[in-house]
């Protein structure tokens, strides 16, 4: 549950603003009425303007008027009774816990993802979709003859965006140990108390070593409920592999794409996920976009209002106009016929 707070502001008696239309009529009147001597009705003062011909007595006059003008406005506003409400938003969630595990192995350095390789264009894709998630723990497994958990599941983003971009070629010995990366991203979520559980796994290629068959690692993943999404990654045919020699320099050599289709499709349909096939950059980016709307966290809010009563900050600006003027009425700008 997250609590979230913003304001609003409202009138618990709204119709007695309709009164401070009557004060531009009082105005209008209280003009009328220094152009024409009146006969010592409501307002004496006007009448003595006249007669004795002062335009300082008549400004004077104006200025205690609006005085009284302001002191009803703000009057009228207390008495409309103005508040101000803190909302308090409760949101509920249940979200989703999500490994991703990728393949780190030497075979990720083939640039067929224009316009780089593939370990650069998966690192990006993956934290495009990290950024797009909203209180989900994410947890990063890289793996290529061996694995490890680069990142426990959290909910800090910036650490886990930057865990992925440390990720690099050659900080594990080569190899394609699918079924360690599986495993390993299994076990990190074989304590999750979150109803739905997810890995994200992503490799270019076959697997040729490790401990864990992928499929044991996969029925694993069934029998704890965890759902699992796998993603081959290359073009079909051959791919530009950078080779650095240490006489001819960096060249490239054509390697031929050997990605095993099948145990990854296995792998998914026991966990209850899906294969996909990402053969360049946009189609890797519309199949996160895809596992994103999949694995939506479910969110529903409550929201309370609590008011908070404002009439004194109308209220005594309003007694303060009066007793000004009174004071001036009585003193300054007093006026003896």
């Amino acid at each position: 549950m997250m609590p979230g707070l913003f304001s609003q502001f409202r009138f618990a008696h709204p119709w007695l603003l309709l009164c401070l239309g009557l004060l531009p009529l009082l105005w209008i009147h209280q003009r009328r009425r220094e152009r024409n001597i009146p006969s010592g009705l409501s307002f004496p003062p006007l009448a003595l303007a006249a007669r004795i011909d002062s335009s300082r007595t008549v400004r004077a006059l104006t200025f205690l008027f609006l005085l009284r003008l302001a002191a009803l406005a703000l009057m009228i506003l207390a008495l409309a009774r103005p508040q101000k409400g803190s909302v308090e938003e409760d949101v509920l969630t249940e979200g989703v816990d999500i490994m991703v595990a990728l393949d780190c192995s030497g075979s990720m350095a083939a640039e067929d993802f224009q316009p780089d390789n593939r370990i650069a264009v998966a690192k990006q894709k993956v934290q495009d979709f990290i950024l797009g998630r909203r209180n989900d723990r994410i947890g990063l497994v890289v793996f290529s003859a061996r694995s490890f958990t680069k990142c426990p599941l959290t909910l800090d983003y910036d650490v886990l965006l930057k865990q992925v971009e440390d990720v690099r070629l050659g900080m594990i010995q080569d190899g394609t140990a699918i079924g360690n990366g599986l495993a390993t991203a299994v076990n990190r979520l074989r304590a999750s108390k979150a109803k739905s559980r997810v890995i994200i796994l992503l490799t270019d290629g076959v697997n040729n070593t490790g401990e864990i068959d992928p499929l044991t690692a996969s029925e694993l993943a069934q029998s704890l409920g965890i759902k699992v999404y796998t993603i081959g990654v290359g073009k079909e045919g051959l791919a530009p592999v950078p080779v650095d020699d240490p006489v001819m320099g960096r060249r490239y050599v054509e390697m031929e794409v050997k990605i095993d289709e099948e145990i990854l499709g296995k792998i998914a349909a026991a966990a209850g996920g899906q294969y996909y096939r990402a053969t360049d950059s946009s189609s890797l980016a519309r199949i996160f976009k895809t596992i994103d709307g999949l694995e939506k966290s479910k969110i529903s809010a409550k929201f309370y209002t609590h008011y908070r009563e404002l009439l004194s900050f109308f209220l005594w600006p309003a007694v303060g106009f009066f007793l000004l003027e009174v004071i001036l009425a009585n003193t300054r700008y007093s006026i003896v016929p």
